[in-house]
C-alpha cells in the first residue's frame, strides 16, 4: 500500500492543493490503483515556506506544483509501485 498525504493547511490551500488532489484521484483512478494507495490530507506539515504543496509517499517530503502532479505521480507513485 503506498501511502500519499498531502497537506491541505492554508499556505498550501493557495499554492494548490485542491488541485494537485483532484489531479492525484484522477490518476489514481486512470492507473486502478485504488486498492494499492490510500490518498489522504493533512493540515500543516510545516513546510510552508517551500515552493509547491506538501505532499509525502510513504513518509518521504516532496513539494509539488499542480502543474507538475502528472509528472510526479509517474515518478514518485508509479515508481514505486514498480519496485
Amino acid at each position: 500500500m503506498i501511502k500519499i498525504v498531502v497537506c491541505v493547511g492554508s499556505s498550501c490551500h493557495i499554492k494548490g492543493a485542491r488541485e494537485v488532489v483532484r489531479h492525484l484521484q484522477k490518476l489514481i483512478a486512470d492507473h486502478n490503483l485504488g486498492k494499492e494507495t490510500d490518498l489522504s490530507g493533512s493540515f500543516c506539515m510545516g513546510q510552508c515556506s517551500e515552493p509547491g504543496v506538501s505532499v509525502k509517499v510513504d513518509g518521504c517530503q516532496f513539494f509539488v506544483r499542480p502543474e507538475e502532479t502528472e509528472k510526479f505521480f509517474a515518478a514518485e507513485i508509479l515508481g514505486r509501485r514498480d519496485k
